[in-house]
């Protein structure tokens, strides 16, 4: 199936049929100089470009998420596991409270990061550090793993390896993060660690996988192990640190894109990343969402901006011009806002993600993330 095409950002001023955009060959996504970008209007009206407009799915409003009673909580802490498996079980879920909470944690984290780079000075919790710690082992491990030799580019058996290795440790670093009262909530947080970073068995990693590993930081948020003055160093120091970690993880092992869209979809990997990275560029001054075309505005800033981060990252690993490999980030280059850009990544993260069954169905349910509304 299609994905869905980014009506928010698709240029209506041209003339385009009524057939959707064609592939890699389609001349309508060649990059235009910035003086010819034609002005962008409002979803609705372009419809005959790319189809129904996006909207939202879960209405949430930006919050972190209202401790449990960790007392109580302790009595029911079970092994977290999957409980989506039709559409019409990926409906209760887009219904559920908790999927709302979940998405106001994200929102929570994107108002925290707007107009913040990530070189912003910011006091650090020692659950961030220890969160940031917990990311350099695993960083460290890769090091210690070459991939095996094979004349294969993707799926690297030695990804296997490095697998194994988290999952042994997978209690005892998180042991690190929870403090002693809460170590038996290790026992369902587990697999949310595990999952947030890639199938061993198939060897691949995407934007499902990210999903659980923000479930992991929500999960923890939950649990009072991190607090509304952690939001920025969320996205700040453990985001960024989780996208470095995953990025040497592809380019060491080269896991398959899971579930990926391929040339329409956004990116192989990752989605988050554009939708906090766009709010960190939210007023920015010089940068504009046409910039992503400046090489020189990607070496100068990629460090602290996680969308160009992610634009010179697909520059680096794709050839060819972006229009052909990346023809919707290159459309998205053409909104006028960061604003725009932003709420329109929010929108195409609960269709494109949270909506999708392919993904969804391995997403991981417990006592702190309860499927549907039953109780813990």
């Amino acid at each position: 199936m299609e994905p869905t095409k980014a009506p928010w950002a698709h240029p209506p001023a041209r003339t385009i049929d009524a057939t959707p955009p064609a592939g890699l060959n389609s001349s309508s996504h060649a990059a235009a100089p910035m003086s010819a970008r034609p002005t962008v209007a409002g979803p609705t009206s372009n419809l005959r470009a790319t189809g129904k407009p996006v909207d939202l799915v879960v209405q949430a409003l930006p919050e972190m998420p209202v401790p449990v009673d960790t007392e109580h909580a302790a009595q029911h802490f079970r092994p977290a596991e999957r409980r989506i498996t039709s559409q019409a079980d990926l409906q209760k879920f887009l219904k559920s409270t908790a999927v709302k909470d979940f998405m106001g944690f994200i929102l929570a984290l994107n108002e925290a990061a707007q107009g913040q780079p990530l070189s912003a000075q910011t006091t650090a919790s020692s659950a961030i550090n220890s969160m940031v710690n917990l990311l350099d082992t695993l960083n460290n491990w890769v090091d210690e793993i070459p991939p095996a030799k094979q004349a294969m580019r993707y799926g690297n058996p030695a990804y296997r390896e490095w697998f194994a290795k988290v999952h042994e440790n997978a209690h005892s670093l998180l042991i690190t993060v929870l403090p002693p009262e809460l170590s038996q909530a290790a026992i369902e947080l587990k697999p949310m660690l595990l999952d947030g970073f890639g199938n061993k068995t198939r060897i691949d990693y995407g934007t499902g996988h990210e999903t659980t590993f923000c479930q992991l930081l929500y999960c923890l948020a939950k649990l009072g192990v991190f607090t509304e003055g952690d939001r920025l160093p969320l996205v700040s120091q453990v985001f960024a640190k989780y996208l470095t970690l995953m990025r040497k993880v592809q380019t060491t092992y080269w896991l398959e894109p899971a579930g990926s869209h391929g040339v329409w979809g956004l990116d192989d990997y990752q989605f988050l990343p554009f939708i906090w990275g766009s709010s960190q560029l939210n007023g920015h001054t010089s940068i504009t969402p046409s910039s992503i075309h400046s090489q020189a505005v990607l070496d100068a800033n990629a460090e602290d901006y996680l969308y160009l981060g992610c634009i010179k990252f697909v520059k680096q690993v794709k050839k060819g011009p972006l229009a052909e490999m990346s023809p919707m980030l290159n459309d998205i280059s053409a909104v006028p806002t960061w604003s725009k850009v932003n709420s329109g990544m929010i929108k195409m993260y609960q269709v494109e993600v949270l909506s999708k069954l392919p993904i969804m169905q391995h997403f991981l349910f417990g006592s702190l993330f309860l499927f549907g509304d039953e109780q813990a």
